[in-house]
C-alpha cells in the first residue's frame, strides 16, 4: 500500500497511550513508506499522527474543509493539504486518495467516517480494507456491537470480517496489506446468512 487513510480523535483523549499510539502509526507509516491521508488538522491525534509522519521522514497529506480552516485547525507543515467546501467532499477526496483505512480513537467523526468507508467496502463501492487500532481497549464496546450485529442477522458473517483489528500499527497494517477483498453480494437470501 502506498497511503493509507487515519480517521482520530480531534482531541487528545483521557489515555495518554491514545497519543502513543498514534505517535508510533505516524512512526510506522514512515517508516514502511507509506503515505499519511488524514482530516488536515494541527489539533489532537491528528496533529500527533501527521507530526510523527513528518518527523521521520514521510509524506502527510490533509484534506480539511475551508469552514474548518478559518478557525486555524489547518496544519501548515503537510506535506499536501487539500482545502475542499464540505464535510462530504472531504471524505470523499480522503477515500479517492487512499488505499485503506485506519481508525484510532476518536469520537463521532472518528465513528462515522470508519463506518462509512466499512460500509463502502461492503457495498462493493471499493474493495479496499479497514482496520481498527483498539489501543488498550478503546474499540472493544463497538466490536461487540458489531458482533451483535452479525448474531442479530444484520451483518452477515462474511461482513462481519471487513473490520480488522489489531493493538500495533505495525500487524495492523500487515493485516490491511494482506486483505483479500470479498465478492460476497450483501443482499443474500435468508437462507444464505448463515454461510
Amino acid at each position: 500500500m502506498r497511503r493509507v487513510c487515519v480517521f482520530c480523535g480531534s482531541n487528545y483523549g483521557s489515555n495518554p497511550a491514545y497519543r502513543q499510539a498514534a505517535q508510533l502509526m505516524g512512526q510506522t507509516l514512515a517508516q514502511q513508506g507509506i503515505e499519511l491521508v488524514y482530516g488536515g488538522g494541527n489539533v489532537g491525534l491528528m496533529g500527533v499522527v501527521a507530526d510523527a509522519v513528518l518527523n521521520a521522514g514521510g509524506r502527510a497529506i490533509g484534506v480539511l474543509p475551508k469552514a474548518l480552516e478559518a478557525k486555524e485547525l489547518a496544519h501548515t507543515g503537510l506535506t499536501e493539504l487539500h482545502i475542499v467546501h464540505s464535510m462530504h467532499e472531504r471524505k470523499a477526496l480522503m477515500a479517492d486518495l487512499s488505499e485503506g483505512f485506519v481508525a484510532l480513537p476518536g469520537g463521532y467523526g472518528t465513528f462515522e467516517e470508519f463506518c462509512e468507508v466499512v460500509t463502502w467496502t461492503q457495498l462493493g463501492f471499493h474493495q479496499k480494507p479497514c482496520g481498527l487500532l483498539n489501543v488498550e481497549g478503546f474499540y472493544d464496546p463497538l466490536i461487540t456491537m458489531f458482533d451483535r450485529a452479525t448474531t442479530e442477522q444484520f451483518i452477515r458473517p462474511i461482513h462481519r470480517n471487513l473490520v480488522l483489528q489489531a493493538q500495533e500499527p505495525e500487524k495492523l497494517l500487515k493485516l490491511l496489506s494482506d486483505f483479500e477483498p470479498v465478492t460476497t453480494n450483501k443482499w443474500a437470501q435468508e437462507q444464505d446468512l448463515e454461510r
